[in-house]
């Protein structure tokens, strides 16, 4: 079973996930939110910081993938399989690896969360 860590508070990928959610009609996938309270990230080992700069995936060998490939095996998994050589693309790969780089590290801007804390820009020595 894949499982893909998103984060729940983010508007923009709760509705990606309830999407692909109600599209999961065979229970191949396993949603973990990383803003639920007590979600502990050891398991992965990855840090929560690590988590919330890129959506990630565990696949079922339990080697981990991050970025596009994780919609790649969400779609997969709810029988959109044939789309996936697709994306992989050469000119249609990079496109879509560098607008979902551009999302992530803007994500928490575009969906209206930003704080001193989490938007701001480091000191220049």
């Amino acid at each position: 079973m894949f499982e893909v860590f998103f984060d729940g508070d983010c508007p923009l990928c709760t509705r990606e996930i309830d999407m692909i959610r109600a599209l999961d009609r065979r229970g191949r996938l396993r949603f973990t939110d990383i803003a639920a309270p007590g979600f502990d990230p050891t398991p992965t080992g990855l840090t929560h910081d690590e988590l919330m700069a890129s959506i990630r995936g565990r696949m079922p060998s339990g080697e981990m993938v991050e970025g596009v490939e994780v919609f790649r095996q969400l779609y997969g998994a709810v029988g959109l399989r044939p789309l996936m050589p697709l994306t992989r693309l050469p000119g249609v790969r990079h496109a879509l690896d560098a607008a979902y780089g551009v999302f992530a590290r803007n994500r928490l801007r575009l969906t209206g969360r930003c704080t001193d804390e989490t938007c701001a820009l480091p000191e220049s020595a």
